[in-house]
């Protein structure tokens, strides 16, 4: 069962979900999405003996928006200030996509924090094709027709076959945008290397048009040391409604192999 919770912070309200007794995972989900993208995961990694924790990002439903000027080191408290009420860290913290940021960043600020790092689909360097980043800036377009969206869907987030209409909602325009700025104004890059200090789990999608795969060499040179990588068949960038069984799996393996 899922219980609903909000933490008064100085920051703001912050909306949180959670579910299952046992090692604590955190999820954070992609750019400009809501924590509604794990909602098939979640009960997975919890089935197997694990405490699932979802902090929705600032602006998507009861968290209040990101304020003016705000980094990713802001982000990262946020989800810091989540797993010290949860009185139950350190924890595994698994970003999708852009949500590997926080993480990141999280592991840098908060190592004590942070028992490991796992990243889904992200992009660690890689330059994206103009034509996907078209594609990712039209799915956040909400006044095009549905059908235009899906196209775009298709062809930046999803293998082909996959069933990519279950991602026509859940954009927040304005929230990716906030997010963005964050990104923007996180001026230092000490902590991208999150893998020299924790362990650090690579979850590829095989069909990602948006961050290829990365060999385990590659992960290593970017992200340090300490890496696992797993590639997940028959997924795209979207990755996680796609197969959530074996992101679930991945994750769990992970969790368990640790010390």
């Amino acid at each position: 069962m899922t219980e609903h919770e909000t933490l008064e912070l100085p920051s703001g309200r912050l909306a949180l979900m959670r579910e299952g007794r046992g090692p604590l995972i955190v999820l954070l989900p992609s750019l400009g999405r809501g924590q509604e993208d794990f909602d098939d995961l979640a009960p997975r990694i919890a089935a197997a003996g694990f405490s699932v924790l979802r902090p929705e990002p600032r602006g998507i439903g009861g968290s209040a928006p990101l304020r003016p000027g705000a980094t990713l080191h802001d982000m990262a408290a946020d989800v810091a200030a989540a797993i010290e009420a949860e009185g139950a860290g350190p924890a595994i913290v698994a970003g999708h996509a852009a949500g590997n940021w926080v993480a990141r960043v999280l592991s840098h600020d908060r190592p004590d924090l942070v028992r490991a790092v796992a990243l889904l689909a992200a992009v660690t360097g890689t330059e994206v094709d103009p034509e996907i980043r078209r594609s990712i800036t039209a799915s956040f377009t909400l006044s095009l027709s549905d059908e235009e969206r899906l196209s775009h869907l298709r062809r930046a987030y999803f293998a082909p076959g996959n069933d990519a209409t279950v991602w026509l909602p859940g954009w927040h325009p304005e929230v990716s945008m906030a997010q963005r700025a964050a990104a923007a104004a996180t001026a230092d890059k000490a902590w991208l290397r999150a893998a020299e200090r924790h362990p650090l789990l690579y979850v590829a999608a095989a069909e990602d048009a948006i961050a290829a795969p990365p060999s385990l060499a590659e992960l290593q040179a970017s992200l340090g040391p300490n890496v696992t990588r797993v590639v997940v068949e028959g997924a795209g960038h979207a990755l996680v409604p796609e197969q959530p069984a074996a992101v679930a799996e991945a994750l769990v393996a992970f969790a368990r192999s640790l010390p």
